[in-house]
């Protein structure tokens, strides 16, 4: 069980993560279905009060890369605005993790008018050994369209950059052989 202050760094984290995420400077893409992306949550399994300020600014970043290349690279049309933003605060102020809510992705759905919402989290198991994940459900059908995993090595800016490149730059590689991936 967390105690009070790591939950309350947790929560920062995810609003900063949710708030980070582009209101309206993304560049159109026609091709991907429309998704609301609620940024990353952080499983730390090995806390480290050293490390605990660096997590919040890593999770924004890798949330805000991962929703610009979704979008960049067609694979999904990011739905971002002020309304997705507060539902996923609200949301998270009721659950404990985002991808494991069991159904409480509703009202973020509902807020960017889409059928798909992307989670992320880093489930940070060392200093030296972390997976990246990313998660996207069509809500309406209550069923998981798409679950990814990259293990990356270090606990660094660096690494969790490269951690998401990798995903997304294997996605595009997956979709391009099989259209319907993660749809």
């Amino acid at each position: 069980m967390q105690d009070k202050t790591t939950d309350a760094v947790r929560r920062r984290t995810l609003l900063l993560g949710a708030l980070c995420l582009p209101v309206g400077g993304l560049r159109a893409q026609a091709e991907g279905p429309g998704l609301a992306f609620a940024g990353f949550e952080l499983i730390d399994e090995q806390p480290d009060p050293a490390r605990t300020a660096l997590q919040p600014p890593r999770l924004a970043r890798i949330g805000a890369q991962m929703a610009r290349g979704l979008h960049e690279r067609g694979l999904y049309r990011v739905v971002a605005s002020d309304g997705v933003t507060a539902a996923v605060e609200q949301v998270r102020r009721s659950v404990d993790l985002l991808h494991r809510c069991n159904g409480c992705l509703d009202p973020i759905a509902e807020a960017a008018q889409v059928r798909l919402v992307g989670v992320g989290w880093v489930q940070r198991v060392s200093n030296l050994i972390l997976n990246l994940n990313l998660a996207v459900w069509d809500v309406p059908q209550d069923r998981m369209t798409l679950t990814k995993s990259v293990d990356i090595r270090g606990d660094t800016d660096e690494s969790w950059r490269r951690g998401v490149d990798y995903m997304l730059r294997d996605m595009v590689e997956r979709r391009a052989r099989q259209p319907r991936y993660g749809l």
